[in-house]
């Protein structure tokens, strides 16, 4: 396992020459990102999701009502024992044959069957309450982590010449609000990971694992070989188009259709410009 660890953390492969990781190691004089500091995010993580909860219970449902979003679930499917085990252990979209199969023995007609199959698929679907109090989450958090990183990164001389991201590069010590910055950004990115298996599922749900394991993983590596400076100038730009999404869908579970077209629109401008235009480019 040692050699395996030597392997992988080859300095040749991580540091540029003559950078070794020791000349990173925190001293009395600066303080510089060590691995260690990674394992903070769990701890957090955890916090963030309990934080949600309460957020999501005493403020976004209480918001949603009183903007009239639809509280209750679609229409409940009659229990049925023959059906129900037919929809939970073999199929939930049932063919010509064994609907046929299923009217014979129940004395039902094909169609009714058909509505009680939709209705039961139906009944898996998430209320617009729990998807508009999830979506009100994240624009909250978005909105918060944004808003900090503008007011940190307007401090920092790497915001607009970004050359400063590497001058001096790796001997750049680790700021208190870059750290903060970092380790609470890992962290939301932990919860949802986590927390995906709790949330709605929705036809993404396994791209959408995927894109956190890399965002995790991006930040995590980024941390321990320093490369600070330019991470938290892509977290803002990448958190801006975040935010306007998370409106966008907030107003269509509200049935304000313009504007929620207004928002999607918005959207769709600040991601082409900023991931399609300002990142790649500049």
């Amino acid at each position: 396992m040692a050699g395996i660890l030597a392997w992988f953390w080859n300095e040749r492969f991580w540091l540029p020459h003559n950078v070794t990781w020791a000349d990173l190691q925190s001293t009395e004089e600066a303080a510089f990102p060590q691995a260690e500091d990674l394992y903070l995010a769990f701890p957090l993580a955890f916090c963030i999701f309990m934080i949600r909860l309460l957020f999501e219970r005493f403020i976004a449902k209480p918001c949603a009502l009183g903007l009239k979003v639809q509280a209750n679930g679609p229409q409940k499917a009659q229990p049925n024992a023959i059906l129900e085990k037919v929809f939970t252990a073999i199929t939930k979209h049932p063919d010509e044959k064994r609907l046929e199969g299923l009217s014979k023995q129940l004395d039902w007609d094909v169609r009714s069957i058909q509505r009680w199959f939709r209705q039961r698929r139906n009944q898996e679907k998430p209320s617009t309450l729990r998807k508009f109090c999830e979506s009100m989450w994240r624009f909250t958090f978005y909105l918060y982590i944004f808003t900090y990183g503008v007011r940190f990164l307007k401090k920092t001389p790497w915001l607009w010449n970004t050359r400063q991201c590497w001058s001096g590069y790796p001997n750049q010590p680790l700021m208190p609000d870059l750290h903060y910055y970092y380790i609470v950004e890992l962290s939301f990115y932990w919860s949802l990971m986590f927390s995906q298996f709790v949330d709605v599922k929705r036809k993404d749900f396994g791209i959408m694992f995927t894109h956190h394991i890399v965002a995790v993983t991006l930040i995590s590596f980024s941390y321990v070989t320093n490369l600070t400076r330019v991470g938290t100038l892509i977290l803002c730009l990448h958190d801006a188009a975040d935010i306007v999404l998370e409106a966008a869908k907030m107003a269509n579970y509200c049935k304000c259709q313009k504007l929620s077209d207004l928002l999607f629109l918005t959207f769709a401008v600040v991601f082409i410009v900023s991931r399609l235009g300002i990142y790649p480019l500049w």
